[in-house]
Parts: structure tokens; C-alpha cells; sequence
């Protein structure tokens, strides 16, 4: 630090005063930094989170109270977060990355902007095929809720054993019936990517064409808006995640609930391999800075009183084993339990590639 500069007395009266200011005010920086160490070492956790959920803001809170560390978090859509970490590299100061899909953890990963941990909370946590394929460093990402994604029928003009498995989307019976978002979306490519696992790339290929075949109307809109339009009668059946249904049936609005109400759900394959889902998921930026905060934060999120919010507060279902829950609307749809898909969802991811290339040649957009 540069000494101040000395007086004589044979500075100007002025001047020395002036200086004197400036010696005082010299010995309070001096004495305010001294204290900087003290506020330096508060601990602190950067998130970049593409969850964009009110509710979420009680996850935060809890965390902070039960450790002390303070979230600074950065919100923006899982294209911003990742174009964000690519342009900042190794200047980033991003400590825990949140994303929503397999595909756009797997995608990150594979581009290196995650650093892989090894945490026995979070493996005893979170089963298997909801995480990243551990390798000898660790693990690049952890599922920490899951989406399951059904399908909605007309009750008054599509029977329900027409519409219980997703080969069904593409069968005559559902000529003219169909509505989805678009295909190239991250909540369908999952779902393909998974059918490509469970049926083979060419089986894929063809269901897809199927589906299409059977579209009422050109794909639009969100997952919301598709059950809107099961309900008006533009169409009969729809793929949706179950959280947007749940929202509308714990809505207060009796439009919503008239919507809910007019609609039946399905939680297709329960015959066979069982209702595909997809993850909201998390992970350690390969540049964090406070890396021991990061991997606490996420074992936080795996927690029994996290899980219980995700589902109780953003009508997700739990990714971690042996915990119960209280929604409402999540235990009247699927009867309280129902039959799941086991495949590793990594590999659902890996399958983005060649999945986006089917959607072209058979015309999904």
C-alpha cells in the first residue's frame, strides 16, 4: 500500500489542510480494509438456475438459514445460462448450474462446462438411471425432480384404452386427434429419445411419422395451451407434462378448473416399460470458486424437505428414493403411484442428435 505523502511546514496552510483530509481519509480506507477479510470470507453460493418457479425462492431461504451461505443467483433460460458460461469460461463465477431437461445437462456436460463431484448423499439419493454415468472423477450432474409426461384425452369422445400407451399416438384410431408442441422441443426430444431406447431408432422413426399423420393441427404453442385445446374440442388427445395439468387442477380459476375437469389423463406403458420422465437437474460448474458450498447446496436439493417442495410447491415428483409427499392434485391423477420408465436418462440425452434428424426427414416441426 503507498505511503501518504508527507507535510512540512513549509506547505501552504491550505494545502496542509487539504492533505490532513486526505491522511484522515487515507486511515480509514486503511482501517475499513483491515476489516475487509472478515467480509470477504461471508460464504457464498453463485447459481446460474434456469428454473424461473416463485417457490423456489423458500428453497433458497431454508438453505441459507440451515448453513449460513448466501445465494447470488443469476435467472435466464437454459440457452442463456449455457451461451452465459461459454462466453465466460474460466472467468465465470458460477459455483452450481440448474437446467431443465436431460437433453440440455447432457449437452452441457458433454461441452465440458461442468465439474464432476463425488457425494455419497447424493448417491445414495438419487437413484441411478436419474443421474449422470458416473466416471472415475464423479458424477457431472444430478436429476432432482422429475416431470412425468402423459397424455390428455377428451373423456367424451376418446376412449382411455385407445390412448394408454404412446404407440398409440400413431395408430388409425387416433386419425385427425392429435395436438403437441413442437417436436424439436426439449420435453418431446426426451420423450423420443427415450422411445428410441425402448422400440430401436427405425420403429422411432416410423411412430413419428404416425404421430404427424395424425396431427388435428400443426404443432403450437406450450404444454398448457395443449390441454386447453383438448378441452375446447380442437383436439382429442395431447402429450403434456403432468405439472401443467396439476396447476390448472389446484387453480383457483374456475376456468382452469372446468378445463381440468373436462379432460382425462393417462400415464401411458403402465403394460410395459412404464410413463416416461424427464428431470430438472443440477451440477457444479467445472470453474467454481466455492466448490464445497456447491456440492452442499445440491446435497440440500435431494433433501427430504427440498423434494417435499419441489413436489408440494411446483407439482413436480420427487427424483430422490423413499420420500412421500402431499399434493393433491399429483396423488388424484396418478391414482398415488404409477409405473415409471428405468432408462438411464443420460442415454436419453445422447439421443438428441439423431432424434432431431428423424423429426426432419418425417416432417414434425
Amino acid at each position: 500500500m503507498t505511503s501518504p505523502r508527507r507535510l512540512t511546514s513549509r506547505t501552504p496552510a491550505p494545502r496542509r489542510a487539504a492533505a490532513t483530509r486526505a491522511f484522515a481519509a487515507f486511515l480509514l480506507a486503511a482501517a475499513t480494509l483491515g476489516g475487509a477479510p472478515a467480509r470477504a470470507q461471508e460464504a457464498v453460493l453463485n447459481l446460474y438456475s434456469a428454473r424461473h418457479y416463485p417457490t423456489d425462492e423458500a428453497l433458497y431461504s431454508s438453505f441459507t438459514k440451515a448453513t449460513g451461505i448466501r445465494i447470488q443467483r443469476v435467472d435466464a433460460d437454459d440457452a442463456g445460462i449455457l451461451a452465459r458460461l461459454r462466453a465466460e469460461g474460466a472467468a465465470s463465477p458460477a459455483d452450481v448450474i440448474l437446467l431443465v431437461d436431460a437433453a440440455r445437462l447432457w449437452r452441457a456436460e458433454v461441452d465440458g462446462m461442468f465439474r464432476p463431484v463425488k457425494s455419497a448423499v447424493l448417491e445414495k439419493a438419487i437413484p441411478a438411471h436419474l443421474r449422470a454415468k458416473a466416471t472415475d472423477e464423479g458424477t457431472a450432474w444430478f436429476g432432482l425432480s422429475t416431470r412425468a409426461r402423459v397424455l390428455v384425452y377428451d373423456k367424451a369422445r376418446v376412449k382411455r384404452e385407445d390412448v394408454d400407451t404412446y404407440e398409440e399416438l400413431a395408430a388409425p384410431v387416433n386419425k385427425g386427434r392429435v395436438c403437441t408442441r413442437s417436436g424439436a422441443h426439449p420435453y418431446n426430444l426426451s420423450l423420443f429419445g427415450a422411445m428410441v431406447e425402448h422400440i430401436g431408432a427405425p420403429k422411432t422413426e416410423a411412430w413419428l411419422k404416425g404421430v404427424v399423420d395424425n396431427m388435428a393441427r400443426a404443432p403450437k404453442g406450450g404444454d398448457t395451451d395443449q390441454i386447453r385445446a383438448v378441452a375446447s374440442g380442437e383436439c382429442a388427445v395431447a402429450l403434456t407434462n403432468t405439472y401443467y395439468l396439476a396447476r390448472l387442477m389446484r387453480s383457483a380459476k374456475p376456468e382452469d378448473q372446468a378445463v381440468a375437469a373436462r379432460v382425462g389423463v393417462v400415464f401411458p406403458n403402465q403394460a410395459s416399460w412404464g410413463t416416461h420422465l424427464n428431470i430438472a437437474g443440477g451440477a457444479v460448474a467445472r470453474h467454481a470458486k466455492n466448490g464445497a458450498a456447491a456440492v452442499r447446496f445440491l446435497e440440500y436439493l435431494a433433501s427430504p424437505e427440498a423434494q417435499n417442495h419441489f413436489a408440494n410447491g411446483n407439482n413436480e415428483w420427487p427424483a430422490a428414493v423413499g420420500v412421500s409427499f402431499d399434493n393433491p392434485a399429483l396423488k388424484a391423477m396418478s391414482g398415488g403411484s404409477f409405473k415409471s420408465e428405468l432408462v438411464p436418462i443420460s442415454r436419453v440425452g445422447m439421443n438428441q442428435v439423431a432424434v432431431q434428424q428423424m423429426l426432419d426427414r418425417v416432417g414434425f416441426r
